[in-house]
């Protein structure tokens, strides 16, 4: 157990905080801490009746380059988790879903970062229409779900969130 004997935020911004925390090891020794503060996220496998998923592909900023994913997205502050990856399956693929099951809850980072994101599986869907956010462009993609997987293996499909989702939802259909 590590124990924190000051903090100071560094950066307060809209999606993420930073702060620089000094802490106390079991050793005695004293050592830095920089923590990237996040509200957490959602991520949703959506499976249509035949089996087939849906992935969105857009252009990731902090990695410079597009990206095939799970649909996913930041929570609201205080919003329940369920809630969340209900409005972000809609926003961004433009489906509702009958039936939404949470397969797990993992930390992205915790080497330096809170976030934590809840992943669902997402099934019973209807067509309705997308609600991207105005500094959204994103595209939907209709893979069967063999074949997403076969992405992952071939590095297609490149991050984590992606790679969980994908290898749960097929033990799971």
């Amino acid at each position: 157990m590590e124990e924190r004997l000051s903090s100071r935020k560094i950066f307060d911004g809209e999606v993420i905080n930073l702060r620089v925390d000094e802490v106390k090891l079991e050793n005695g020794v004293v050592a830095t801490r920089e923590v990237v503060e996040h509200r957490g996220a959602t991520a949703i496998v959506p499976i249509l009746d035949n089996g087939d998923v849906i992935l969105v592909r857009q252009y990731r900023y902090p990695v410079e380059t597009e990206l095939l994913e799970i649909p996913a997205g930041t929570s609201e502050p205080n919003e329940d988790p369920k809630n969340c990856a209900v409005r972000e399956l809609e926003e961004e693929t433009g489906y509702r879903c009958g039936k939404i099951v949470e397969m797990t809850t993992c930390f992205l980072a915790p080497g330096y970062s809170t976030e934590k994101i809840h992943i669902f599986l997402a099934k019973g869907l209807a067509k309705t229409q997308t609600h991207m956010d105005e500094d959204e462009k994103i595209t939907t993609e209709i893979y069967p779900l063999k074949a997403a997987l076969e992405k992952i293996t071939t590095g297609e499909i490149r991050d984590a969130k992606s790679i969980v989702g994908l290898h749960l939802a097929s033990r799971l259909t």
